[in-house]
């Protein structure tokens, strides 16, 4: 069997997972409901830095990314981006839209070789139409994003450069964990940081150089380790 064909088969093997997994949504199914969702799925892979959708395209189904890291972004003035969400596995991309049927109003993109899983979406109406569980932790995820970008617009709106690059690397903590090194565990290039702590590239440098000489932090290449914590979170309430 080729190599290729076992990647292949490990993505669907991983995508079912998912799908029968006691921790992801679609736990709250009944069996013959997670049965139709295995039969109807379709299981994608995406290298670093690919589109997965973009701002205007029509939602098509329910995704999950299953392996990988993704960013949300919308396009802004000079074709600068900003970031406004970040995806881990097990989340969904997109559904706000999918609800709401609207087009997308971000542009999905890998941060890493990526698997995501997407639902048909008829048959995800079908499923919240039967199961009222599925329904009410839909709208809970739904609720809890809202009220991150609540947060995160007050953030980006009221706190100053450091501030606001203090609430990023939190933030990338939180959604992201810490490697073995207690590294925070995703690569981003400078102008993703950036672009998530709107900011220029140039600002994003300094102030890490700053955060660094302040024993903040340690960097090495783009990878970044929070070395007092509760300085930081200070730097992040002062604003």
């Amino acid at each position: 069997m080729s190599k290729k064909k076992n990647e292949n088969i490990k993505r669907e093997i991983d995508c079912i997972k998912c799908i029968i997994s006691d921790d992801s949504i679609f736990s709250t199914l009944t069996l013959p409901q997670k049965e139709k969702v295995i039969e109807n799925h379709i299981c994608s892979f995406y290298s670093k830095n690919s589109i997965i959708y973009k701002e205007g395209d029509n939602p098509i189904g329910l995704i999950c990314l299953v392996e990988g890291k993704v960013k949300l972004y919308k396009e802004g003035v000079n074709n600068k981006e900003q970031i406004v969400r970040l995806v881990n596995e097990n989340g969904f991309i997109g559904y706000r839209a999918l609800f709401a049927r609207e087009k997308y109003n971000s542009t999905a993109a890998t941060l890493e070789d990526s698997v995501i899983c997407t639902i048909e979406k008829d048959l995800v109406f079908e499923i919240m139409r039967e199961n009222h569980n599925f329904t009410l932790e839909i709208i809970r995820r739904l609720a809890t994003e809202l009220g991150f970008s609540t947060t995160r617009s007050v953030s980006l709106t009221q706190k100053h450069i450091r501030g606001r690059l203090a609430d990023a690397l939190l933030f990338l903590k939180k959604t992201y964990g810490v490697d073995d090194e207690n590294n925070i565990n995703v690569l981003l290039a400078r102008d993703d940081l950036a672009n998530l702590a709107n900011m220029t590239t140039s600002n994003a440098i300094r102030t890490l150089s700053n955060f660094v000489e302040e024993g903040v932090i340690k960097v090495d290449g783009k990878k970044i380790k929070i070395v007092d914590l509760a300085k930081l979170r200070r730097i992040s309430e002062i604003g």
